[in-house]
């Protein structure tokens, strides 16, 4: 078995202990060339592994894959036990690991009709849009709610982009603009 040196050392032990063993940052110093020799020597000794990065997890990209998706680096079960943790822990972590690859991807909520919101998403996809005072008006909710309607349960949960121009004629029209 190869020896590690110092810095294969310092990258494995920082993935280890960060949350789903992810490897970037790397550490400080460590960019370009060096960074890509590295790497992948540690990725043949079967140290490192490269997988599909989770982007809306915020996970750090080691390369584009040019589709608009990419990889990142975490460290494999080898890995780990080139560094004196157990194999059952990393067993263990790599079963976490497999498991949250598998989980399917949560259904996006639709909106009941006939509730507040419905009426909201209405005004909002109307081609004039909606001033606040309409939304207030129409609603009964106060201009805070609906601001807050339309970040959390428009924006988040629904994934819809909500725009706002500033209008000559009639101030602030809050409109629904196509999804990504």
């Amino acid at each position: 078995m190869s020896k590690l040196t110092e810095t294969q050392t310092i990258i494995l032990s920082a993935g280890a202990r960060r949350p789903g063993n992810l490897v970037l940052p790397l550490p400080k110093g460590l960019h370009g060339a060096a960074a890509k020799m590295t790497v992948t020597r540690m990725i043949e000794h079967g140290w490192l592994q490269e997988v599909d990065a989770n982007l809306r997890r915020g996970e750090p990209l080691w390369r584009e894959a040019g589709d608009g998706h990419g990889t990142t680096l975490v460290v494999a079960e080898a890995g780990l036990l080139a560094i004196g943790i157990e194999p059952v822990v990393a067993q263990t972590i790599a079963a976490i690991r497999k498991h949250a690859a598998e989980t399917p991807a949560l259904k996006p909520s639709t909106p009941r009709a006939g509730t507040k919101q419905a009426l909201l998403i209405a005004l909002l996809q109307a081609p004039e849009g909606a001033t606040m005072e309409a939304i207030m008006a129409a609603t009964g909710w106060q201009a805070y709610t609906a601001r807050g309607a339309m970040s959390g349960a428009l924006g988040k949960r629904l994934g819809l982009i909500v725009t706002s121009l500033k209008e000559e004629d009639r101030g602030r029209v809050y409109r629904i603009g196509p999804v990504g």
